[in-house]
């Protein structure tokens, strides 16, 4: 299903992206997004887990980026929170026993997979430094 993982991490990595020399604390970030810290280093651990950004502790720590920004995709982040996306099936089985119900959700994962390959196509040719041009 669809969360708000994607526009948390992309939040996270645009941060980043305008602060290309320095490490961001968490407290920071999170002020940004209006989010509790806890919340932003979760995403950051999944960055940090995937080569993204990198991480020191301390005083002066923070997270910054480990890669240029033109060099990552938005498909590459949005793969990394969602893999992709789902808009459900019923909670209900279908019957069987109707020329609907025993194919809907055949007939919707297909459609579903058709839309994960158009978006994974559009957020191919975006960059991060692209979207983060935009601000």
């Amino acid at each position: 299903m669809i969360s708000g993982k994607f526009a948390i991490t992309i939040h996270i990595l645009t941060l980043l992206t305008k602060f290309p020399d320095e490490y961001l604390s968490s407290e920071f970030i999170a002020g940004s997004i209006n989010l509790h810290p806890v919340l932003v280093r979760k995403e950051i651990a999944n960055l940090k887990k995937n080569s993204i950004v990198e991480s020191k502790e301390g005083k002066n720590g923070g997270t910054k980026l480990l890669k240029s920004a033109a060099k990552i995709s938005l498909d590459t982040i949005f793969r990394m929170t969602f893999d992709t996306v789902s808009f459900g099936f019923s909670k209900n089985e279908p019957n069987p026993n109707c020329p609907v119900g025993k194919q809907i959700n055949k007939n919707l994962e297909n459609l579903y997979g058709k839309i994960n390959e158009k978006i994974s196509l559009q957020l191919s040719s975006i960059s991060l430094e692209d979207f983060s041009n935009q601000f």
